[in-house]
């Protein structure tokens, strides 16, 4: 007998998953601390997986794909991709963690973060590829200000992830495709519901670039996720956003209102488990310069150096993980993404 969705979903929070994939035909897939792992003997069949589709709301004839939201039988919400491969029905679903762990257990440099939330304004910037933890660190962070600070935080999301519940804080969250139509407008429609903190799940196009930009210039907070893997390739990405003759104003804008950037990797640990690894820099002094003249490679160097605290690179925190027994050689190496390097730093010898 075919294997249902429930009993697969069931399994995802049995196992703690991350993700589940799901095809027509196929058997499911479970990814559990960044392994994909087989679950079941029987495939999913294409009943099963309709029955999914139709639960979203989507019609199997008609979409090719969608992004959406699901509540299990158990209650966990994830959120879910459908999608077709070969025009066979298929499915990727994103677990959704409802527990917002503390900031101090997860590794960020969550002084530096804290001091950061602290500010009237300006943009914090939290950055890594897809499920390197983006959006726990900014939960956590926002968590803080709820027990640590009276403001009101709007949030715009794609879907809503955590649910806060308001103690210091009052929370507005709302969600693309839901309460309103695009990142973009839900940011503009933020800045007159008189928010004094805006989080943005993801900075995606010009448009809301640069009007991220101008809610911290006019007073405000802003928290933002973003995929890209070094604080170097964020600045970089960042401005790749806007077209050519809004580079300046996007220049000009990053180096004067961005606070700090931290970037996020997680890795394997010696005992299976996953730890979180970040390079980050706060904005200032020469920095600010350097961003406004767009000088990325003055920033690696800087972070190379490593005489900031406030500024460190991966290579600085891989190599301690490594001497601290964390993570072994191999796992140091495809960290580092540079053999070479990573020896040279190991050895302390840093170039």
């Amino acid at each position: 007998m075919s294997m249902t969705i429930d009993q697969v979903l069931a399994a995802a929070d049995e196992h703690n998953a991350s993700d589940v994939f799901l095809q027509e035909g196929e058997l499911a897939r479970l990814k559990i601390n960044e392994q994909i792992m087989i679950y079941g003997e029987e495939p999913i069949s294409l009943a099963h997986l309709s029955g999914l589709w139709q639960a979203c709301g989507a019609d199997i004839l008609g979409d090719l794909d969608r992004d959406t939201g699901l509540i299990s039988q158990h209650g966990t919400r994830f959120r879910v991709n459908l999608h077709k491969s070969m025009g066979r029905l298929g499915a990727v679903l994103r677990r959704i963690r409802t527990r917002i762990p503390p900031l101090e257990s997860l590794g960020a440099p969550h002084h530096l973060l804290t001091k950061w939330a602290q500010r009237p304004y300006g943009i914090i910037l939290v950055t890594g590829p897809t499920g390197t933890g983006k959006s726990t660190t900014l939960a956590a962070l926002l968590q803080w200000l709820n027990d640590n600070q009276p403001r009101h935080v709007v949030t715009i999301e794609d879907p809503v992830e955590y649910i806060f519940t308001n103690n210091q804080c009052l929370f507005t969250q709302r969600e693309v495709g839901r309460d309103t139509d695009t990142f973009a407008r839900g940011l503009r429609g933020a800045m007159r519901q008189a928010p004094d903190v805006i989080f943005v799940g993801e900075v995606r196009d010009y448009d809301t670039a640069l009007t991220l930009l101008q809610a911290s210039e006019t007073g405000h907070l802003v928290l933002a996720s973003l995929h890209s893997e070094r604080v170097s390739d964020t600045m970089e990405r960042f401005l790749n956003l806007f077209p050519p003759d809004q580079l300046n104003l996007g220049l000009h804008l990053l180096a004067h209102q961005l606070i700090g950037i931290v970037c996020q990797k997680l890795v394997p640990k010696v005992d299976g488990e996953l730890m979180l690894l970040c390079e980050h820099l706060e904005n200032g002094g020469a920095v600010r310069d350097w961003i406004a003249r767009r000088e990325v490679d003055r920033i690696q160097d800087y972070l190379m150096r490593g005489s900031d605290p406030n500024a460190r690179n991966f290579l600085r925190n891989i190599v301690e993980a490594y001497n601290d027994g964390l993570i072994d050689e191999a796992t140091g190496i495809i960290a580092a993404g540079n053999e070479a390097e990573f020896r040279r730093a190991a050895r302390g010898v840093v170039s």
